[in-house]
């Protein structure tokens, strides 16, 4: 990454406390970037040991759309503008979707979807104004591709990679970017954190199907598309490439879906 490109920018981080919002946070930090993380566990987003400019941590629900759009309010008064939001709050729930409340579908949602709206809302409004600004939300791999085994997650994510390109058409004769992150599998925290209903954990995370990228690592390639103005920036090689054959082959995808979901149901605990 471009130090000249970032250096001094106002930049604010949501889940930031932990995992790829950390990772991100470091590397700003390190080329110049004055960064806000925020996070609704706040002893994590103060933890964050960023190299650099020092970091602010910032106690954030990001389903709270008041508490968003305050947080912007307050950065750009401070600081006169805002230059990059990376919407990054996000968590997950595995199960087989007949096992799942309401309840799991709106927290998912509230959070990866609503979270998202409320912090691009706020960002969008304000990046108008000044004439510039890059949004980058964070999605999936499983926002372009079927995920069974995590029908909300993928949901909200579908919701998002959405609202961003749609976002991103409307944003470019006013100056502002938008851009949606679409990974494979990251070596983050939200393996620990995901609730898996009625299904022994251990057995699922055994698994899976491709080894984790870092979070350092993802960090790199997210910030390399970010400077590049990519729409969607999916990585690695193999999220690509499913995301490629989803395209042109959607029924070989649909074969390994019915695979998961088979999977799962071997190791499904019977109410």
């Amino acid at each position: 990454m471009s130090n000249a490109s970032v250096h001094h920018a106002v930049v604010l981080i949501t889940g930031g406390g932990t995992g790829i919002g950390a990772a991100l946070a470091k590397a700003l930090s390190a080329a110049g970037a004055r960064v806000v993380v925020a996070d609704i566990d706040g002893a994590q987003a103060a933890a964050v040991n960023a190299r650099g400019e020092a970091v602010e941590a910032v106690t954030l629900d990001v389903t709270n759309a008041e508490a968003v759009q305050a947080l912007v309010s307050d950065l750009v008064a401070r600081y006169g503008a805002l230059d990059f939001i990376f919407n990054n709050a996000g968590i997950s729930v595995c199960a087989d979707a007949r096992d799942l409340e309401i309840a799991h579908w709106r927290k998912v949602i509230d959070v990866n979807l609503m979270g998202v709206v409320y912090g691009t809302h706020a960002a969008y409004q304000q990046m108008v104004k000044q004439g510039h600004g890059h949004i980058v939300n964070i999605a999936s791999l499983a926002g372009l591709v079927p995920f069974p085994t995590n029908a909300p997650y993928a949901a909200s994510k579908h919701a998002v990679v959405g609202l961003s390109l749609s976002m991103r058409t409307e944003g470019e004769a006013l100056g502002v970017r938008v851009s949606a992150v679409c990974p494979g599998f990251i070596q983050s925290n939200i393996f620990t954190a995901t609730p898996f209903i009625n299904v022994k954990r251990d057995a699922i995370l055994a698994a899976m199907p491709f080894k984790p990228v870092s979070t350092d690592t993802a960090a790199a390639k997210i910030l390399e598309g970010v400077m590049r103005n990519e729409a969607i920036i999916s990585f690695p090689f193999y999220a690509r490439l499913m995301w490629r054959l989803y395209r042109l082959w959607p029924g070989l995808l649909n074969v390994l879906g019915r695979r998961q979901i088979r999977d799962l149901r071997k190791v499904r605990i019977e109410g």
